[in-house]
């Protein structure tokens, strides 16, 4: 069974959690996508021992790459005053 992630509303302990009753990792929902990445690498590869190949996206324990939901794979615009 491939692992999941799930955006949660609930203010979590960390960016992500996982869940292994769930198979997923819970995620902090408005959390900036670079930190996302790097968290959800960590607890894949370093705590369940998913592949790590450099370059290639996060994968799950079974070697099957892990998409993100769109809403967390979205990065909000960012506004400003305009240079013009």
């Amino acid at each position: 069974m491939c692992i999941r992630i799930t955006a949660v509303d609930d203010q979590l302990p960390k960016i992500a959690i996982w869940d292994p009753n769930e198979v997923s990792i819970l995620v902090s929902r408005g959390t900036h996508p670079h930190d996302l990445i790097r968290e959800l690498h960590a607890i894949l590869a370093i705590d369940l021992g998913a592949p790590d190949l450099p370059g290639a996206g996060l994968h799950c324990i079974c070697g099957t790459p892990i998409t993100l939901p769109d809403e967390l794979a979205a990065v909000p615009a960012v506004t400003g005053p305009s240079s013009l």
